[in-house]
């Protein structure tokens, strides 16, 4: 157990649980996640190994004896004859019998129909008359002589749902944690172990919970298979329903105009749509309109009395190609079946979350840790959607009033439902709510600017945020500072690649292209700058050639002072760097690079180990490689200095990349190619030597 874990179960006893139990417990039983932790909240809820081991033995025998699986429901059918009574895990659908003014129930697994089940029931869960909910059901079997009386009887039924929450003993309980140590628990609480993501890549995953937390909250997730896009929406909550985006009817999702009948916005909380993309899918015209008007309004009409509800939308799907493909080509929602390729449903979007910065979901990103039981978690955010935190940031940056009011509200939208997830207790500081602030509106440009390639009758939109003393900070995407060449077509350009602005060094460089190219003439051509520059956390396309390679040609003698290059990635980074220079340099031409760092106290000789593998390996090749423990003990700052004039400071040193994924079969363009890793947030500032005395 880590220390967070245990200052979990400290302060939350009795709603957290094991990530990893449910795995141990699940089997074949194909139950959602929740389902599988309420019974581990009820017998594992305990940090004693002892106990969780005892637990875990009843949670399974529990699903071996009541859990029906569809291959043995006839043996379970006759078990209940047998005995007259048996209790049952299922999910369970109401319909109501017009013919015999009787509500009737269906057992999915079990494969029974026309259960009897009383009014008192169905009222108390009037999902049940929309869709299947998961419930531990005692089931009666009376045979009778009247073929139109069922045998079967549910004698009790209670959905698999949290008994009791203490919302504001939640709230209070949420300022005993750091703001770090609350979002990895929230990461944990989904399943993920925090330490295989970066800030930002922790944020994007709390965004797929805003739906959860946030009435009528309609955003899009794109990006690439396997990145558990749709895992949010199917196992973390029973107030939310998965739906394929090829199966739905207007009778199912709004109502039912034979009966009036209200479909399924009126009864959950999140409905999402799964497999959502592709261009050769169809869909019903009346049921985009609708879609439209609800996103809109929050009310919808088929003729009859418009009427109301509270459901989020979630649409999730997979891209076709990779983003400077779309941008070059068509734009970010070119996926889309054509019949919502459409400015006014996209306009109606309050965020885009870019899937192509999420990774795609492995082993080792699984947490051993605590979270919150989910259904727990669930009632908690279901609870928050009553409030409205919109108005909080406003304490410290205002968005102007003359951004569009379809922008404005998005971005609050997005702004509350992350302060609900982070801050439900308030007390968030000025750099935090600047960071949350910086994401919603950039999820809320990232839509806005694909509308402009879409629709030439949208106007251009000035995304910023104004600070107390006045400032204004502009809002970019990350895919626009990336690939600046392509982000700035709009609707009617001819040309497919236009001139992109801002260039990735605004400050430093005229290009991309200038500043990382390896070719001699180029790079004779581009004259460096001074100036500082910072780099957003999961970015691609960024190599040491692009924010090294133009300052260090020419050098001959090059001095790196960092006094973390202690493990094997971070020596592996140095020889990366040497590599760079081997690349761009003449084959005649000498350099010498020294490496000034700090002992490893805890493994010192592979330290040495490492850092004489690089001197070695640089025999022959015109790259002279030594290396210090610094005397002093005093050096903290990361910097490179090379005697062309320039001084290159680093925040972070050469560390700037995200752990690579390790691929079973050993092939990775992110092993072998710097523009195909994520980077992790850094600066660096360009200093000409000449003009300061080092």
């Amino acid at each position: 157990m880590t220390t967070l874990d245990d200052k979990i179960n400290e302060h939350f006893a009795g709603f957290v649980v094991r990530k990893d139990l449910v795995k141990a417990v699940k089997g074949n039983a194909i139950v959602p996640t929740y389902v599988l932790e309420y019974l581990l909240g009820q017998y594992c809820a305990t940090d004693d190994e002892a106990s969780i081991a005892t637990g875990i033995e009843t949670v399974k025998d529990i699903l071996r004896k009541h859990y029906v699986h569809r291959s043995e429901a006839g043996l379970v059918q006759s078990t209940i004859k047998e005995r007259g009574r048996y209790k049952v895990i299922d999910q369970v659908s109401v319909a109501l019998n017009e013919k015999t003014d009787a509500y009737e129930a269906v057992f999915e697994n079990l494969g029974i129909k026309r259960v009897a089940i009383d009014s008192g029931t169905v009222k108390a869960h009037p999902k049940l008359l929309v869709t299947g909910i998961w419930c531990i059901a005692d089931v009666q079997y009376e045979f009778s002589e009247d073929s139109r009386i069922s045998p079967w009887i549910i004698d009790i039924l209670k959905p698999i749902q949290i008994a009791r929450v203490d919302y504001d003993g939640y709230r209070e309980t949420r300022d005993r944690f750091t703001t770090d140590e609350w979002i990895d628990l929230l990461m944990q609480t989904i399943g993920f172990d925090p330490i295989a993501f970066g800030r930002r890549s922790k944020l994007l995953q709390l965004m797929r919970l805003i739906p959860f937390v946030e009435r009528n909250y309609n955003i899009i997730e794109l990006g690439p298979k396997g990145t558990g896009k749709s895992h949010i929406y199917s196992e973390f909550s029973p107030h939310g329903q998965l739906i394929s985006g090829g199966e739905i009817t207007v009778p199912k999702l709004f109502v039912n105009n034979s009966n009036g009948r209200i479909g399924l916005v009126g009864f959950w909380d999140v409905v999402a749509f799964d497999e959502f993309a592709g261009r050769e899918k169809t869909a019903n015209k009346a049921l985009v309109d609708i879609m439209k008007n609800y996103m809109a309004n929050k009310q919808f009409s088929r003729g009859v009395n418009p009427m109301g509800a509270e459901a989020s939308f979630a649409f999730v799907g997979n891209t076709d190609h990779n983003v400077p493909w779309m941008l070059k080509n068509s734009d970010l929602f070119e996926a889309l079946p054509k019949q919502f390729h459409d400015s006014a449903f996209i306009d109606r979007l309050h965020a885009y979350l870019p899937g192509w910065e999420v990774d795609i979901i492995r082993g080792e990103m699984f947490t051993s840790g605590y979270g919150f039981i989910v259904d727990y978690l669930a009632e908690i955010l279901r609870h928050l959607r009553a409030e409205d935190f919109s108005n909080r940031p406003d304490r410290y940056f205002t968005v102007p009033v003359q951004t569009h009011i379809r922008d404005r509200a998005a971005i609050n939208k997005t702004m509350s439902g992350l302060l609900k997830l982070i801050f439900p207790n308030g007390g968030e500081t000025e750099a935090e709510v600047e960071e949350l602030l910086r994401l919603a509106i950039e999820c809320r440009k990232r839509v806005k600017d694909q509308l402009l390639r879409i629709d030439s009758t949208f106007d251009d939109a000035d995304f910023h945020y104004v600070a107390l003393d006045g400032s204004k900070r502009k809002v970019t995407t990350l895919e626009e500072e990336e690939f600046p060449q392509f982000y700035h077509r709009r609707s009617g350009d001819q040309e497919a690649i236009l001139p992109g602005e801002p260039p990735v060094f605004p400050n430093a460089t005229q290009s991309v292209e200038e500043a990382g190219s390896v070719d001699k003439e180029a790079a004779k051509a581009f004259s460096p700058k001074p100036g500082h520059v910072v780099f957003a956390e999961n970015r691609k396309g960024i190599s040491f050639d692009k924010i090294f390679g133009p300052w260090t040609d020419g050098a001959s003698q090059i001095t790196i002072t960092d006094p973390y290059i202690r493990k094997f990635y971070q020596a592996r980074n140095v020889m990366e760097f040497i590599e760079m220079l081997v690349r761009r340099k003449e084959p005649e031409d000498q350099v010498a690079v020294h490496l000034v760092t700090v002992p490893d106290d805890g493994g010192i000789q592979d330290q040495r180990e490492c850092l004489d593998g690089i001197a070695e390996a640089c025999t022959g090749t015109g790259v002279d490689f030594t290396w210090a423990f610094d005397g002093t003990g005093g050096i903290h700052g990361r910097d490179i200095t090379a005697d062309t004039g320039w001084k290159m400071v680093l925040d972070r040193g050469l560390d700037i990349f995200q752990p690579i994924p390790r691929k079973p079969n050993g092939f990775s363009l992110g092993e072998r190619m710097q523009e195909h890793r994520m980077i992790r947030s850094f600066y660096i500032t360009y200093v000409s030597v000449s003009d300061q005395e080092i």
